[in-house]
């Protein structure tokens, strides 16, 4: 058998002026979950990333935040790697672009091509500003657009009517540093003659997409550049912030960052590695696996692959290339610009384990086609599969062998040989799926594994089968354990700190890919613990509010917080009570029908008679708390304008009140108001208020609960003034002095 070949593995560089969102975190966490299955397997393994910090993008930014680009890169840099450092992405190395290898490696590239041929130059027109010396880039000038008129259009695209433009057509153009009217100069810029490497680049890419098993997506693209004709692409720009071109004549130009990004992987390599050679040039022992998004496509399929064809020299070129589909936000789009979306800073702060968000990236991964991230489906995904199916399995069967047998007892016992088939079976398709970096595809099959084992333990029934057939019960159990612990090793790549935790459990945290399927190793169990916490509803539409709209706009709200603390009452303020009987409408209901939600421990499905045309259905999350009895036909005052929200498929058309006991913890106490001393669809005011004439429009949960109301004495009250009508409270029972939510 020849020797394995080496395993180079990189994922795309992000760009370094924002905060990496999910879906940027797709690729880097795509290629960690590979390598590290390749370190698993043994295959000698080299995974680089780093952040690709030239172009014009850069200096823009810094020079709109009055720093050097240095430090913009600097600041930037470090936010990426504790954020990758934070979900636990393995790098071999996480370098950046703007180091001395980089400058060495690009001019290097550069000079082979230029002399081989592949390099040529164009003189064309571009704006110049007399005031700052120097050729401006497109997004430097600014001016009036010729399409729709909007008078902040930039010279490569208006934003208003997403024209896109050059320079040279905006009206009354400005320098975008200076304010300086730009003039006319002509220009000289090298280009890569891309339909010379044409011929070399197609017998290339019909041989590799084949033997590498590309993306579809991946092909298409590739393909659809070259039916449409490649073009001289340039190489260069005028820019202060970026790699000098080594050619006379080319003093003060840098190269086009899509030019030396893709070489980032390379100089990365050798700065990770002084042996940097034996991976970037030894083809008949290395294949190269790269991880990107869809748009990045065309620059590793055909530039930077026609780039090292021109050099003449021998080159590990890209082998397999696992191209992604956009992951989007709640019916949007993730947008870095725009702020919107969940971010790796974000996620740090939902007190939700980096396992549990790596467990959701890869069970949503957008192999085949665009994926929607919603918090229901995050929330239904995590408490169904991961703890409903792989955790249950774990601790179950684990809880289950400790209790009714001594240690090591049943290792003795014979293997279910039908079992291990299935196991067996399931886990050479896992393989094949690794191999191939279809990695949400091999989670899910894991995840079946999971449920083979949790049927297998159910229809078993060891608790009866121990008395009644004992080493039958010992060959089941034996299985299964041995079927967690190739769990254990499986979910590594993807849930390095859950997979040690359960490795931990048995015993055998050195558990590697060549141990599936074995029936030994192991000699006892030690302390099992729970592997994870359900997200219960109440954190999820919290978290769906707090990260709703821009990042922007998040920070208005928790300024609009701070600011919203009781104030006393002044001719020129208008007080919490009145912004409470202004904006929030609180009904009496009658409890017509309770029911258990189908899909939640916790939550009844109550129908209330509010005296509308139609009954209102709400979802609450009191199971805990109150017998079914106990609720029907109760009068409870209802929220009655909140937003309608989606609790696991049932629309709840708001919220009732419930009073809590201020010194226990946070959802551990809850008294429901009940209201007999009102009639259904009694419209209840703080005191001192009557109702608002006009339907007021829904009013949002992070909106109302900024409004705090609590009990005194036993009386609800809002801002001092008690809640109720006609001078009739509404009151509490059992906490009489606390919060009321």
């Amino acid at each position: 058998m020849s020797p394995m070949k080496k395993r180079l593995v990189t994922s795309a560089l992000p760009y370094v002026n924002n905060i990496p969102h999910l879906g940027n975190l797709t690729q880097v966490l795509s290629a960690d979950v590979f390598a590290r299955f390749c370190r698993l397997k043994g295959y000698e393994t080299l995974y680089v990333c780093g952040t690709d910090e030239y172009g014009t993008a850069t200096e823009t930014r810094a020079l709109k935040e009055g720093v050097t680009p240095r430090e913009l890169c600097d600041h930037y840099h470090a936010i990426h790697r504790d954020i990758y450092k934070w979900f636990n992405i393995a790098f071999d190395y996480f370098g950046r672009t703007s180091t001395e290898a980089q400058t060495e490696i690009v001019q290097d590239i550069f000079k082979r091509m230029d002399a081989a041929g592949y390099v040529s130059e164009h003189e064309l027109e571009q704006l110049y500003c007399p005031q700052c010396e120097r050729f401006l880039a497109d997004r430097f000038v600014e001016g009036t657009c010729p399409h729709c008129h909007h008078e902040g259009a930039r010279g490569d695209q208006c934003d208003n009517c997403q024209t896109l433009l050059d320079p040279i057509d905006l009206i009354d153009p400005h320098c975008g540093v200076c304010g300086t009217t730009p003039v006319v100069k002509k220009t000289k810029h090298l280009y890569i003659d891309l339909p010379k490497a044409l011929p070399m680049l197609e017998s290339w890419m019909e041989k590799t997409s084949k033997e590498g098993f590309w993306a579809n997506n991946a092909v298409q693209v590739t393909k659809s550049w070259i039916r449409d004709g490649l073009k001289e692409r340039a190489i260069t720009r005028d820019l202060k912030w970026g790699i000098p071109v080594p050619k006379p004549g080319y003093e003060g130009k840098v190269f086009y960052v899509w030019f030396d990004a893709p070489i980032g992987y390379v100089s990365i390599s050798a700065n990770a590695t002084e042996d940097w050679k034996k991976w970037w040039f030894d083809p008949k022992n290395t294949e190269l696996f790269q991880f990107i998004g869809k748009d990045n496509i065309p620059f590793h399929t055909v530039i930077f692959p026609s780039c090292q064809l021109a050099t003449g020299q021998d080159w590990t070129m890209l082998h397999h290339m696992s191209s992604t589909e956009y992951l989007n936000y709640e019916g949007g789009k993730f947008s870095k610009s725009l702020g919107i979306g969940i971010f790796g800073n974000d996620v740090q702060d939902t007190g939700i384990p980096a396992d549990v968000w790596r467990f959701y990236m890869f069970y949503n991964r957008p192999e085949k086609s665009d994926v929607m991230f919603t918090w229901s489906d995050f929330q239904e995904k995590v408490n169904g599969e991961l703890i409903g199916n792989l955790s249950n399995l774990v601790n179950r069967t684990l809880t289950f062998v400790k209790r009714f047998y001594e240690n090591g007892e049943i290792f003795a016992a014979d293997t279910d040989s039908a079992l291990l088939q299935q196991i067996l079976e399931k886990e050479k398709q896992i393989d094949d799926l690794f191999e191939r970096a279809e990695e949400r595809e091999a989670l899910r099959q894991i995840l079946m594994l999971s449920s083979v084992g949790n049927k297998a333990f159910q229809d078993g029934e060891p608790w009866k089968m121990r008395k009644e057939q004992p080493e039958q019960a010992k060959s089941l159990l034996k299985t299964l354990v041995y079927l967690i612990r190739d769990l254990g090793v499986m979910i590594q790549p993807y849930m390095p700190e859950t997979s040690l935790k359960i490795l931990g459990f048995l015993g055998n945290e050195q558990a590697t890919w060549k141990d599936l399927g074995k029936q030994e190793g192991l000699e006892n169990i030690g302390e099992v613990s729970l592997l994870f916490t359900k997200l219960e509803d109440e954190l999820i539409a919290n978290l769906r509010t707090r990260f709703s709209g821009s990042q922007e706009e998040r920070e208005q709200k928790k300024k609009t917080k701070e600011m919203e603390k009781p104030v006393e009452n002044t001719e020129d303020q208008v007080s919490l009570a009145e912004q409470f009987a202004k904006r929030v409408v609180l009904k009496v209901a009658k409890i017509v029908n309770v029911e258990k939600h189908p899909r939640g421990d916790m939550l009844y499905i109550l129908t209330l008679d509010v005296k509308e045309e139609e009954p209102r259905t709400i979802v609450s999350s009191i199971v805990p708390y109150y017998k079914a009895e106990e609720l029907q036909d109760q009068n409870i005052v209802l929220v009655s304008n909140l937003k309608p929200a989606n609790f696991r498929g049932v629309k709840s058309y708001g919220m009732l009140l419930a009073a809590s006991d201020p010194d226990a913890e946070e959802h551990s106490t809850c008294e429901v108001l009940f209201a007999p001393q009102f009639e259904a669809g009694t419209v209840l005011m703080p005191e001192g208020f009557a109702p608002v004439e006009e339907a007021l429009p829904y009013v949002k949960a992070d909106h109302f609960f900024s409004m705090p109301i609590y009990t005194e004495n036993g009386v609800v009250k809002i801002d001092g003034k008690a809640v109720g009508k006609d001078g009739v409270n509404l009151t509490a029972k059992k906490y009489v002095n606390g919060p009321v939510g």
